[in-house]
This record gives structure tokens, sequence and C-alpha cells, in this order.
């Protein structure tokens, strides 16, 4: 979950209206932060002496993310959200998701909500801003609310395998074991091998069988998976 959420601030952390040099450093301060956060952290700061523009507080935002301290960076990302310098709505979405990811990295599943909803309404067909808030719905044990943006981002792409594994693991803490077994259908046609998938097959077949559903064929069919998964 870190890496993956980690992944999405970075892919999503240069906004369009950057000066092309401010674009160059971001990029560095990102590369910069695979190899070395403290060091990236420090570089962030002596740009931000330089003037304080947008892409320095962001640089360091993520930095600061990097190092363990999501809570912190979350916060700055959003109070750039919100700053009159921020930019456009682009710019502004892109800090929002990033914050709300870093919520999600922080426990904090309240605060992501919060920032992710904010996030959709500058980016209302990101399917992926509806896959992150069910992350934060799931942390909070609210099945409905987390099936029901699942289905909004199936919506927006129906070739994401991710979401209907996570829709499958909502509707099967709902005990909805029919519903969600056509998504772990659906998630391996589109994933075969994916091992979380196959986790998840295996749970939910499990829960039919103590439900007296003995065999799901008639509800669709996943073929076995060709080689033994071990441990996790």
């Amino acid at each position: 979950m870190r890496f993956l959420l980690l992944a999405c601030l970075v892919l999503a952390a240069s906004p369009a209206a950057f000066a092309q040099t401010e674009k160059e450093e971001l990029e560095h301060c990102l590369d910069q932060i695979d190899k070395d956060a403290e060091v990236a952290y420090q570089d962030g700061l002596t740009w931000l002496s330089k003037g304080n523009r947008p892409a320095a507080r962001q640089c360091t935002a993520l930095a600061l993310i990097a190092l363990g301290q999501e809570a912190e960076g979350a916060h700055r990302l959003e109070e750039l959200a919100n700053a009159p310098d921020a930019g456009g709505i682009e710019e502004r979405g892109v800090y929002l998701t990033q914050s709300g990811n870093a919520w999600l990295l922080a426990k904090m599943p309240e605060e992501a909500i919060v920032t992710l909803t904010n996030a959709m309404k500058l980016r209302p067909s990101d399917g992926e801003l509806f896959k992150d808030r069910s992350r934060a719905h799931v942390m909070l044990k609210h099945w409905k609310e987390a099936a029901s943006d699942l289905d909004n981002a199936i919506q927006l792409s129906a070739a994401d395998a991710e979401a209907y594994r996570l829709r499958g693991y909502a509707l099967m803490k709902q005990s909805r074991l029919e519903e969600a077994w056509q998504d772990v259908v659906a998630a391996q046609k589109l994933a075969p091998k994916d091992v979380n998938v196959l986790l998840l097959r295996g749970d939910v077949r499990e829960a039919m069988r103590q439900e007296g559903i003995e065999d799901p064929a008639g509800l669709g069919t996943v073929e076995e998976p060709r080689t033994r998964i071990v441990g996790n």
C-alpha cells in the first residue's frame, strides 16, 4: 500500500502551469526523493528560500511524506491547494489528490475522505480518486460507501482489475457473496496472475461454503490457478 500510494504521489507531481525551469527543479526533487529523501528535503528548503514558489512547497511536502511524516506532508499539500498562488483547477486538483493519499499513508481516513472529496470536485472524471476514497472507507469499515465509490471507479474504467477486487472485498464484508464472486470473476479475467485477486477468490469461496453455497459455478467460473500460492 505505501509503495503504491507514493507512486501515485510522484506520478501526479508536475502541474502543467509550472515554468520550464520549475518543472526541471521539481523533477530533480522527485528524482532525489527516490535516492535520498533527506537531501531532497534540504534542497527543497534551499529552493524555498529563493522565493517560496508553489513547486518548492510541493517538493518539501513530498519529501516529508517520503521521510515518514505523512500527516505533515498532507497538511502542507492541502494548504498549498488552497493558497492564492496555487494555480488553476488542474494544479489544485493534483495537490488535493496527493494530500488525500498522504492522509491514507498516515492512517487518517477521515481526513483522507474530506480531502479526496474536494479533489473529486476538481477532477470528477478521475476514477483513481474513487478508488483512493474507497480505501479510506475500508479503513473505517464503511463497506457500503466503499462499494459505492468503486461502482463509480468501474463506471469510469471498466478494465480496472483492482477496482473489481476492492469492490469484491467490500461486497464480501456485506455478505453480498454472489455479487462479490462476480467481481472476483471480473478481476481475475483482467488480472489472472494477481496474487491479491487469488487470495480474495479463496476468501469469497470460503465465505460461500460457510453459507451453504457449495458451487459458485452458476454465478460465473474462474479457471483454477496453474501454480500454488504459498504464504502471503
